[in-house]
């Protein structure tokens, strides 16, 4: 746990300090997100913050590598999470390329999906998933290429989309990493296995990248991370639950104490978190093309009718809907790891209950209580 904690600290350290050079290339270059009608900065405002974030990853790999546990798991940990790392250098490279030239929807696709190809052709790819019984459902390579495929691209669009408010891309995704940390080191703890895995070194390292960048990018944003690093942060995470399937067998985690536990959603977790965590911003993606075509528009046209539009409208501030948007991430991503990894234990059903009684609270009764003050200061 340690060398994970290090491997967090560098990546957050290495990040926060190379988000000053790309806000300085992104200035010189041309890369500024200008002030549209339905945009919440007033200011233009710095792209580029993918490559800080890319440069966290990296710094976080190369510590990893010398350190002495993690560097006597084997070449498969480190093998795997370089090829995450090539292809989150590819996209991360389109994404600048956006940033800079605002490349169309069509070739920005292409790129995701050539980052994705890159993945499966190195052998990232979901091999097979288990049940708490012992069955097991194994993918032939093309159902597994195919289903890799829509994953990662998937997750790539769904956090570039949530990418609205200042820190909400970053503190969604970090979120979903570290629970994705937990569920990697305890699964393997709760089954005698080792404990260095792909998945958590990627999911760590995620994190202290997220965490790195988000005061640069928190209310009020200096730097935004742009299709750079959405589009990086989105492929990494979905492509380190991936990997989970290469790591382990089902063998692995059947006949090990306690895993009758830990089974039941052990080899569906990595298909679901990466889209459970992201299912409110892809409901807000389903429910716009539904409300842009149904008034006869394209369901590309801009709006400001988003749920963190719509949180703004019932009277919470900028920082407080992004705050609200992090729990309600926080009480997927984590709820869901605690009932995969705890499903009978008492503890864990009083934990998720009062994480969800607390972001309801925070969502749609705080607005009411802060709405009578408002109110008085705007009459004085």
């Amino acid at each position: 746990m340690r060398e994970y904690l290090l491997v967090f600290l560098v990546a957050a350290a290495t990040t926060y300090l190379l988000t000053v050079i790309a806000r300085e290339i992104a200035l010189r270059t041309g890369a500024v997100a200008k002030v549209r009608d339905r945009d919440v900065h007033a200011v233009p405002i710095p792209y580029l913050g993918g490559l800080a974030m890319l440069g966290g990853l990296v710094a976080a790999y190369l510590v990893a590598r010398e350190l002495p546990f993690l560097s006597t798991s084997g070449t498969l940990v480190f093998h795997d999470a370089a090829i995450v790392l090539i292809a989150g250098a590819l996209i991360c490279a389109v994404g600048v390329l956006d940033d800079l030239f605002e490349i169309d929807a069509l070739t920005k696709l292409g790129g995701q999906v050539l980052a994705a190809g890159f993945l499966i052709a190195f052998g990232i790819q979901y091999v097979f998933f288990a049940g708490r019984d012992g069955t097991q459902f194994t993918l032939d390579p093309a159902q597994g290429a195919l289903l890799t495929g829509f994953v990662v691209v998937a997750t790539v669009n769904a956090v570039n989309f949530v990418d609205g408010l200042d820190g909400l891309a970053a503190g969604v995704v970090g979120i979903g990493a570290l629970a994705y940390f937990v569920f990697c080191y305890q699964l393997a703890n709760i089954n005698g296995l080792t404990l260095a895995t792909t998945g958590a070194l990627l999911s760590i390292s995620l994190a202290g990248a997220c965490v790195g960048f988000l005061p640069h990018n928190f209310h009020q944003a200096r730097l935004f991370m742009g299709d750079s690093g959405s589009m990086l942060i989105g492929l990494v995470l979905s492509a380190s639950a991936v990997t989970l399937t290469g790591q382990f067998t089902p063998d692995q985690l059947s006949e090990s104490g306690g895993s009758s536990q830990a089974s039941l959603l052990v080899m569906l977790l990595p298909l679901v978190l990466p889209l459970s965590i992201l299912i409110i911003p892809m409901l807000d993606l389903v429910l716009a093309v539904v409300r842009r075509t149904r008034a006869g528009r394209s369901p590309f046209a801009p709006d400001k009718q988003h749920l963190h539009h719509r949180l703004l409208e019932i009277g919470h501030s900028h920082r407080r809907a992004v705050l609200i948007m992090w729990m309600w991430a926080a009480l997927v991503a984590f709820g869901t790891v605690l009932i995969s990894l705890y499903p009978d234990e008492e503890w864990m059903w009083a934990s998720v209950s009062a994480m969800a009684v607390v972001t309801v609270a925070m969502t749609f009764v705080l607005p009411k209580l802060h709405a009578p003050h408002s109110r008085a200061e705007s009459t004085t």
